[in-house]
């Protein structure tokens, strides 16, 4: 593969939704986003990387680079480049797998933690840069939300397999779906 082709490797444009879609999905036109909505999605991107620390940032990361959100006048403006694009795609599908392991540690464990409380923090500082709003406060509401997000993550998950009295591996790759799939719509929110 040429280095040019690799350039572009990840350089697609994909569209952004309708404000009719946004309305009818949500009941909420953001293409006239407030300040409130701008922090809820903050938060809410914060409660993704309490499922799954490393897709926040590879579904903020590939927005940014596919121009939904706009970075460029932020200290985030690294995440819209292809190398940040590849490394968090990598990063999340390793952790995708290793959340499969039998070995894997709780995400109630203190590294865990510490991964969503930066990952929520961070991807939640580049939803507010987006909408040029306070990055230091979307960094807390996205660290709280990723913390957060641990704790029911974890607890529903737990409890879905004993209700529903399927493996681990089941319910591992619904909250797998609902990571990814609600990732993509907080950022396609822009």
């Amino acid at each position: 593969m040429s280095a040019s082709h690799q350039h572009h490797l990840f350089a697609v444009s994909v569209p952004k939704t309708s404000a009719l879609v946004n309305r009818l999905i949500l009941g909420v036109d953001f293409t006239a986003m407030n300040t409130t909505s701008v922090l809820a999605l903050a938060f809410a991107i914060g409660l993704i990387c309490g499922l799954r620390s490393l897709t926040g940032p590879a579904v903020v990361s590939l927005a940014a680079h596919w121009k939904w959100i706009d970075l460029h006048n932020s200290a985030l403006s690294f995440l819209d480049s292809t190398a940040a694009v590849i490394v968090a795609i990598a990063a999340a599908l390793i952790e995708i797998i290793v959340d499969k392991l039998p070995n894997t540690p709780r995400r109630t464990e203190a590294l865990g933690l510490i991964a969503r409380l930066l990952f929520g923090g961070l991807c939640g500082a580049a939803i507010c840069a987006a909408r040029d709003q306070s990055m230091l406060i979307g960094a807390v509401l996205g660290g709280a939300g990723g913390l957060i997000g641990a704790f029911a993550g974890y607890q529903a998950r737990t409890r879905l397999v004993r209700v529903l009295g399927v493996p681990d591996l089941v319910v591992a790759l619904i909250e797998d779906a609902v990571a990814i799939g609600g990732g993509f719509l907080i950022v396609s929110r822009f």
